[in-house]
């Protein structure tokens, strides 16, 4: 038996490292983890009770597109944080956002398409569109935009390669793997280049509500004819519950419903319960991000003493991206090192970018104070000996 072709892309390196910390934990040793981009935090107990009646109640059959109440709940979320009028239909629920944006690029792109993102990225960005034989067309960012895409990079690549020079672009703001985050005005001309050129714009936006003294504006604001995807893994805490939403433009709804019928049918029913009760338990979810703060405040303060003083700006989300260029051009063995050596798991370098850049590990820090207090000490102790 042969592969395809579409099966030949990277792997997800995280979570490789992921399993081989899971297997040291079960052989006995003491890890922390810091490579998986999830809350050590549980869903908020009301989530908890919504889910647990939802399972003595409802015959669990499917909820096609999502239930309705949860549908219009998120509607009026775009009311309430961003003061917009957004119609309920058009929500989709999806099997988390790594569902979204596999409907988002079927819908929006045919073989051959040129999508324009930038470095560093969420692997699977790049992956899921080589898989779908699109060509992500990858634009190296820089400190002095805070590693977010600029105006001026992203004209030049519309009047390269295709006629169009791209035929859709992505954007995430707060970012993974940087926690960096566009401006208003940096976000707003994206989005208007995009459609002065009529090419689909898709925000993730999956780390909105997880932010550090900054405002996330939603892509929607400058725009209706975005596609903005969204998830209850990350803020809501619901990362294995595997639950996230689209809102895709009017005149697109059928074709995101025909392809989520055919793919997904439904997304998982006792997770659309439980999701409807995440989204009035903000006093909880609020809770957490103040833990994350904290745990961001330390790691700033305490990696450097370890020899990690080259930050991304961690704006929002929950990540540290750290230069170790000036340790090892090898992302990757030092990662296995450091996990082997001291049980601090963290991710390579080599997930989010290629070449030169990969010289930089992603520290998440979505756990426990006190195991990112336990973390810094293991790495001062190892970088000194």
């Amino acid at each position: 038996m042969k592969p395809s072709k579409r099966s030949e892309i990277a792997p997800f390196l995280v979570m490789d490292i992921f399993n081989r910390a899971n297997a040291l934990e079960r052989q006995g040793h003491d890890i922390i983890h810091m490579e998986a981009g999830q809350p050590g935090t549980p869903a908020p107990e009301p989530v908890l009770e919504a889910a647990k009646h939802a399972l003595a109640t409802d015959t669990m059959g499917y909820k096609p597109l999502g239930l309705p109440q949860l549908r219009e709940r998120i509607a009026r979320h775009y009311g309430d944080f961003y003061g917009l009028d957004i119609a309920p239909s058009r929500i989709i629920i999806t099997s988390g956002s790594s569902a979204g944006f596999v409907l988002s690029f079927l819908a929006l792109f045919d073989s051959g398409a040129r999508v324009g993102l930038g470095a560093p990225y969420y692997p699977a960005y790049p992956n899921l569109l080589n898989a779908l034989d699109c060509v992500p067309v990858i634009i190296p960012t820089s400190a002095d935009s805070d590693y977010q895409l600029t105006i001026e990079q992203v004209s030049k690549n519309m009047h390269e390669g295709s006629p169009k020079g791209l035929d859709g672009l992505l954007v995430a703001s707060p970012a993974n793997p940087t926690g960096s985050m566009l401006s208003k005005t940096g976000l707003e001309s994206l989005v208007h280049l995009c459609g002065a050129y009529d090419i689909p714009f898709i925000s993730d936006e999956i780390y909105h509500g997880i932010t550090y003294g900054h405002k996330s504006h939603s892509a929607l604001e400058f725009d209706s004819n975005v596609i903005v995807v969204n998830s209850f893994s990350k803020y809501y805490s619901m990362t294995g519950w595997r639950i996230g939403w689209l809102v895709v433009p009017e005149n697109m709804e059928r074709s995101f419903q025909r392809l989520d019928q055919n793919l997904y049918i439904a997304s998982p029913t006792v997770s659309q319960f439980a999701a409807l009760a995440a989204m009035d338990a903000r006093a909880e979810l609020d809770e957490y991000v103040a833990v994350y703060a904290r745990n961001r405040d330390l790691l700033l303060s305490g990696l450097p003493k370890a020899g990690f003083d080259a930050f991304a700006p961690a704006d929002g989300a929950f990540y540290l991206y750290a230069d170790i260029s000036h340790i090892t051009s090898d992302s990757e063995s030092f990662c296995y090192r450091m996990l082997d050596e001291i049980g601090v798991a963290a991710t390579p370098g080599t997930d989010f970018d290629t070449g030169a850049r990969t010289a930089r590990v992603r520290f998440s820090y979505a756990g426990k104070e006190s195991d990112i207090t336990e973390a810094i000490e293991r790495l001062k102790k190892w970088r000194a000996s």
